[in-house]
C-alpha cells in the first residue's frame, strides 16, 4: 500500500511539473492580422497555411492582391454580434521571394487592400506557362508585432 502511495505521488508530481514546461520546439506568435487573398485556389480566401493565388499565364503581368483585417473579438461570446473584421489601412508590406529577393513594397488602402502587379519576369518567371509556381513571403508589422505569410503565385 505504501509503494502505491509513493508511486501515485511521484506520478502526480511528474504530471504537474511536465505541464509547466514550455515547448522548446515551437517558437511562434499568433499573427496580429488576418490576411485574405483574392483569387486563392480552394478555400476562397487563402485561409490555408500557404495559399495559392492564380494569375493568367497568357498575360504579361501577374497580380497578388490581399485584404488585411484586424479581428475585434470584443463580442466573441455574443452570438448576435460575434467577431468584427476591421480593415487595416496604411499598413506597409513587403513582398519577397523565399530566397529573399524583394519584389515590391506596398501599403494597404482605405479598404485594407494591397495589390501588387508586376511582370512575370519581375516575379522570377521568364516564360510563364500553366502550372508555373513562385513561392513568396508577405511581411509586415502591425502594433509593434512583426508577421509573415507564405503564399504561392501560380500561372494558369
Amino acid at each position: 500500500m505504501k509503494t502505491l502511495k509513493i508511486f501515485l505521488f511521484v506520478a502526480a508530481a511528474c504530471a504537474v511539473v511536465s505541464c509547466k514546461v514550455e515547448d522548446p520546439f515551437v517558437d511562434r506568435v499568433v499573427a496580429p492580422v488576418l490576411l485574405v487573398f483574392d483569387n486563392a485556389v480552394g478555400d476562397g480566401g487563402g485561409f490555408t497555411t500557404e495559399p495559392t493565388v492564380r494569375s493568367s499565364a497568357s498575360s504579361t503581368q501577374a497580380t497578388v492582391s490581399v485584404r488585411i483585417f484586424e479581428l475585434d473579438k470584443t463580442n466573441i461570446l455574443n452570438y448576435t454580434k460575434g467577431i468584427d473584421s476591421i480593415a487595416v489601412t496604411g499598413l506597409s508590406l513587403a513582398l519577397t521571394t523565399r530566397a529573399g529577393v524583394k519584389i515590391a513594397d506596398v501599403t494597404t488602402d482605405a479598404k485594407g487592400r494591397a495589390t501588387i502587379t508586376k511582370t512575370w519576369a519581375e516575379f522570377g518567371v521568364a516564360v510563364p506557362k500553366a502550372g508555373s509556381i513562385v513561392s513568396l513571403t508577405l511581411t509586415g508589422k502591425y502594433k509593434e508585432q512583426a508577421f509573415s505569410k507564405l503564399v504561392r503565385l501560380q500561372a494558369n
